[in-house]
């Protein structure tokens, strides 16, 4: 099974809130998907006109695909309905909060994006995080022995 996972969106992010949303895709972005050719590192989530798209979301061209091949960082919409749309519309209008992609992942045949609603981490909640994993890693290797 394919799963694509935003790691650096839990170390930049608060994530509060999580939306399950669909993809409009072409037919060789989906096959690229399958390979597991996509990155989420850079992308986010802007609404225009009570729609949502991500950005910047990387699909690797498809290898075998012809001329109709698709642009590797175009933007895709993303298919949500609308009370969810104006919830996090309303959610995001607060200070310091964004959408961001966080995994990207296959449901019946079906291409679906995880996205989170969060808040910027401060530089110090960053070393915190890093303080506590580092912490974790140490009680596991003592659990070992």
């Amino acid at each position: 099974m394919i799963e694509i996972q935003n790691k650096k969106a839990y170390y930049d992010y608060f994530i509060t809130d999580q939306y399950e949303a669909g993809l409009a895709l072409s037919g060789t972005e989906i096959k690229s998907i399958r390979k597991g050719a996509v990155n989420l590192k850079d992308s986010f989530v802007r609404i225009k006109a009570n729609e949502c798209f991500v950005i910047n979301m990387y699909i690797a061209k498809y290898e075998e695909g012809n001329r109709y091949n698709h642009d590797e960082r175009r933007q895709r919409k993303l298919l949500l309905h609308k009370k969810e749309i104006l919830k996090i519309k309303k959610a995001i209008e607060n200070e310091g909060y964004s959408i961001v992609p966080l995994k990207l992942y296959f449901k019946k045949n079906k291409a679906k994006l995880l996205i989170g609603v969060g808040k910027g981490k401060k530089l110090y909640d960053k070393r915190e995080t890093i303080k506590r994993k580092e912490a974790d890693i140490e009680a596991r290797r003592q659990m070992r022995l």
